[in-house]
This record gives C-alpha cells, sequence and structure tokens, in this order.
C-alpha cells in the first residue's frame, strides 16, 4: 500500500515561492488500478515524480507497505518495488533493446522472452530486439519498448505518466490491453497519469488533481461520468 501525508512541493520563481502541490493526502491500495487526472498545470507528474522519488517534497510523508520512504531516492525506491515510465522516455546510446529488458527483469532471460514483452507492447521483436536504444528510435517506439521493460520488471507499484503520448491510434489500443492484461495478472498496483477517457474507463479508481489539490476521488463508477458531465470535461480525449 502506497500512502502519501500532507504531501506539498514547492520550487523558487522570479515572484518567490510556487506551490506546485499542496498539502496532498492519498492511500493507493494493493491491487488497484488509479487513474490521475485533472487540467494541465495541476501538479500531476510532478506527484508522480514525487511518488517514485525522482523529487522529494518540501513537507509531509510518503509510506510504502509501512516503510517511510521520503528520503529515499528513485534507485532505492525501484528495490522496494516502484516503477516509473517517463513521459518523454531516456536513450541509452550503446545500450540494445534485449539488454535494457534484462536489466528491467534483473537477470538473464532468453531472446524469446525478450521478444514477448516487446510483442506485447505491438513491436515485431525481430526489427527490434538487437537495435540501440539511441535517436534512431521514435518517441512512440521508444515509449512501446520502456512499456515492455516496466512488463519484465513486475513491481508491486507502477507509475506511468502520460503513456498515450506520442502513440498512434493502433499502438494506442493495443496498450489498454496492455494495461488491463497487467491489473489482471500482476499483484501490483498501477497508477497512470492521464487525460484519455478509454485509460480513465478501465481504472477502479479516479484521483482530480488541480491547482495542486485533489478535488476529487473515488470510484470510476462514481467520478468519471460527473467528469464527462461537466465543463472540465472537454480536456478529455477519447
Amino acid at each position: 500500500m502506497l500512502e502519501l501525508k500532507n504531501i506539498s512541493f514547492d520550487v523558487e520563481a522570479e515572484k518567490g515561492t510556487k506551490e506546485i502541490l499542496k498539502n496532498i493526502s492519498l492511500v493507493i491500495p494493493d491491487n488497484k488500478f488509479v487513474a490521475i487526472t485533472g487540467p494541465n498545470g495541476g501538479g500531476k507528474s510532478t506527484l508522480a515524480k514525487v511518488i517514485a522519488g525522482i523529487e522529494k517534497p518540501t513537507s509531509g510523508q510518503i509510506l510504502f507497505d509501512g516503510t517511510d520512504i521520503t528520503e529515499m531516492d528513485i534507485t532505492e525506491r525501484a528495490k522496494l518495488g516502484i516503477s516509473y515510465a517517463f513521459q518523454q522516455p531516456v536513450r541509452f546510446k550503446g545500450i540494445t533493446v534485449k539488454d535494457l529488458i534484462e536489466l528491467a527483469a534483473g537477470k538473464n532471460i532468453s531472446t524469446a522472452s525478450a521478444c514477448n514483452y516487446l510483442s506485447e507492447v505491438g513491436l515485431c521483436a525481430k526489427d527490434y530486439i538487437r537495435r540501440e536504444v539511441n535517436a534512431s528510435l521514435s518517441g512512440g517506439e521508444l515509449k512501446r519498448i520502456e512499456i515492455a521493460t516496466v512488463l519484465a520488471r513486475k513491481t508491486k507499484l507502477t507509475l506511468f505518466d502520460e503513456p498515450e503520448a506520442g502513440i498512434d491510434l493502433w499502438s494506442f489500443q493495443n496498450l489498454i490491453r496492455v494495461f488491463e492484461k497487467m491489473h489482471q495478472e500482476i499483484q501490483g498496483s498501477i497508477i497512470i497519469i492521464s487525460h484519455q477517457e478509454r485509460i480513465l474507463n478501465i481504472a477502479d479508481e479516479i484521483v482530480v488533481i488541480a491547482d495542486g489539490t485533489i478535488r476529487q476521488t473515488g470510484a470510476k463508477a462514481e467520478i468519471l461520468p460527473e467528469l464527462l458531465n461537466t465543463s472540465a470535461g472537454c480536456q478529455f480525449t477519447k
């Protein structure tokens, strides 16, 4: 279980301190699929980075399975079972796709196993397995490879920051199936930052963040119809 207690995050701006997150408290139970949504600039991606350990909160406490991880960095949190998929995936010159999947899995795996992960995200394995993770790959290809590495890790908590960014329509439909399969087969929680209605529609719970605060949280059946029936629903894409 992930528990956020009174999390705030400030940055220095030209006109003084700017509050990005304001006293956020949230509980993510085990084995839940949670979608975090809300207006652009509301603090969603910052919250994901704070959970992953990329950013440290200005105040508050983060507990993961009862352990205080507030001061732990991203590497320490990864060892505890937290994965983070970047909105803009990192390129690794000199590392092949198979190498990257093996690193994610934390063990040597067969080429066939690595190819299975690539196939899950809609990539023709034989075209990618030996390629370097460098500038020759498009943003959409990198995004799918990164998701394949997350599948290989099988961690207890997985964070995706706008996984639909740079993904074509066919690939996005395939990713929806990937997320559904992850939720069914991996005994862990999934948190996805997204504006996509189709992603919100497969979540168990939805959290709405605006202006650095949680405005709504609850079951999909309770939150989604209200979102789509208000003016704020204009921001969502199908």
